[in-house]
């Protein structure tokens, strides 16, 4: 039995539910600083430690501390405080919103956010740097699209970082033209790394500050631990926010491709750190996004059968990456959201442990679209599928409308599952909205917030709630090689926990009232043994 001291706490509650299925649910944990010492009957633990402090938990249940296993930090804390067009629905209606920013900020001050869908204005239309010019004065315009492979710019965000008529296009990016050849103001994948420079400099702001407010929110709705794949600059600013005592969030850190050299150069190698901040993998990119319909797919979208997408790295380029990493201790995480993408990542993974016998993390991030047999040859090779649930039921009507009638698994976490391909949970936040339990409600039912479509979309890719919750929680741990310390509330595992107002666990509350998943409060999060936010 450990030894008691005077930080040993006693938590209480009738229904803490420990994601273990040997013993799912307990009414006592007890901790000292910040590991699980025992978990249990809270009676029989009572009479065990008698000094232990009793901490009475509120709410209706008790989960471990949820992990998003691919969340891009950086650029959330920067949305936060910038333009914010994800709900306009015409094109005018987000020029109103960008003329009335940008009278709130200094002359010449860059204008940047966005998160645009104008595949949901009305009418759809690729919006131009015209458009912008009329409404944005002296102001440089960058504005990313939902899913953050295209960016919306104006003239004068052009000129600022160098694109003229004469600029060729970005091996794996692509400028858009007019008729005459003249830059559209749409950029797309490679081609809007120029601007995103500008993103990670001192014009958006002290970036530690940013994080610090953005921890905040994710504490907020449950969040204790971050697989964080934006650049050098948030690790930069993680180490500092720890340095001085700030990080109060659990942040593995990803390295970028670009930087993957020097990280190596470092000595960096997967899993290093401690349990504040670790290393995490390097993060690939072999195609584009469904929304900008430069997913690479086997098969041409409806309406565009000859674009098949855009892809980014061939076979040879990510076997060459992910063998560079590999052998330096670095896992590798490849996003592939077309079929053909995801294809080619698994030949190059496959080659890569038939060739070198590594056993290093692999995974393929969002891993939206799969050719059936891929499915069973991720399984076999142990790569994980890295997944957004969120991504499903914000993605329900362009499917319809681009891939109708698809052979593909699309989204598909039963039949992964049941394939014995391992699973972790995130929100690609600012993509989509990190609250875990709106992924939750959306792996559950698969159905938007409005309930729609009736039955959920696709629905024998349904999950049960305790396979969501794992994938939320013991899946990320298990994809950052941390299990043994997160991901359950067990014995030897940190005190990472959070309380919240609704049991989400009982059957019969999701049998009738699903939607109150995605409406679940947090009222309490605990990271280390102390409380960090409440309510």
């Amino acid at each position: 039995m450990p030894k008691l001291c005077k930080v040993t706490v006693l938590y209480r509650h009738s229904r803490i539910y420990t994601g273990d299925p040997q013993r799912p649910y307990a009414t006592g944990l007890l901790a000292d600083d910040d590991v699980i010492l025992a978990i249990g009957d809270f009676e029989s633990l009572a009479v065990q430690h008698r000094e232990a402090t009793v901490v009475e938990l509120g709410g209706a249940l008790v989960l471990p501390g949820m992990h998003d296993a691919h969340i891009h930090t950086a650029s959330l804390a920067r949305e936060l405080a910038a333009l914010d067009l994800r709900r306009v629905t015409t094109l005018e209606q987000a020029l109103q919103h960008v003329q009335q920013y940008a009278e709130t900020i200094p002359s010449g001050a860059w204008i940047m956010g966005g998160r645009w869908d104008s595949n949901k204005w009305t009418p759809p239309g690729q919006p131009t740097r015209h458009d912008l010019d009329r409404v944005s004065g002296d102001h440089p315009v960058a504005l990313a699209s939902i899913d953050g492979h295209t960016m919306w710019v104006n003239t004068a965000a052009l000129s600022a970082v160098g694109i003229t008529f004469d600029t060729p296009d970005p091996a794996g990016g692509v400028i858009a033209r007019d008729d005459q050849g003249s830059p559209t103001g749409i950029l797309r994948e490679a081609a809007c790394e120029a601007v995103e420079r500008v993103y990670a400099s001192p014009v958006s702001g002290d970036l530690a500050d940013q994080l610090a407010a953005a921890q905040e929110h994710l504490l907020s709705v449950g969040l204790t631990s971050v697989t964080d794949l934006d650049g050098e600059d948030a690790r930069a600013a993680y180490l500092r926010m720890k340095s001085d005592g700030w990080l109060n969030i659990r942040v593995t850190k990803g390295i970028p491709v670009t930087h993957l050299d020097a990280a190596i150069a470092e000595g960096r190698r997967s899993g290093d750190g401690d349990d504040w901040l670790r290393v995490g993998p390097v993060k690939l990119f072999s195609d584009g996004a469904l929304g900008s319909h430069t997913c690479h797919m086997s098969h041409g979208f409806r309406g565009d059968e000859s674009n098949h997408g855009m892809p980014v790295l061939s076979h040879e380029q990510v076997l060459a990456y992910a063998r560079r990493a590999t052998d330096a201790g670095i896992a590798v995480a490849t996003h592939a959201i077309g079929d053909q993408a995801a294809h080619t990542v698994l030949g190059a993974y496959e080659q890569l442990r038939a060739e070198t016998g590594t056993s290093m993390t692999l995974s393929i991030e969002h891993s939206q679209f799969l050719q059936p047999d891929d499915v069973h040859r991720m399984a076999q090779l142990g790569v994980t599928a890295s997944m957004q649930p969120t991504h499903c039921t914000s993605d329900i009507t362009l499917c319809e409308a681009m891939l109708p009638d698809s052979p593909l698994v699309a989204y598909g976490w039963r039949t992964l599952l049941d394939a014995g391909v391992a699973v972790a949970f995130g929100s690609d936040a600012p993509v989509e909205d990190p609250n875990p339990f709106f992924g939750l409600h959306a792996a559950v039912t698969r159905q938007r917030f409005d309930g729609t479509p009736a039955g959920g979309w696709q629905p024998h890719e349904r999950v049960t709630i305790n396979e969501a919750i794992a994938a939320h929680t013991a899946g990320s741990a298990r994809l950052t090689g941390d299990f043994t310390r997160k991901g359950r509330l067990t014995a030897g595992r940190l005190a990472d926990f959070i309380a919240i107002d609704t049991d989400i666990t009982d059957p019969e509350l999701i049998a009738d009232e699903p939607l109150r998943i995605r409406t679940a409060q947090v009222l309490q999060t605990v990271v280390g043994g102390e409380t960090r936010w409440s309510r």
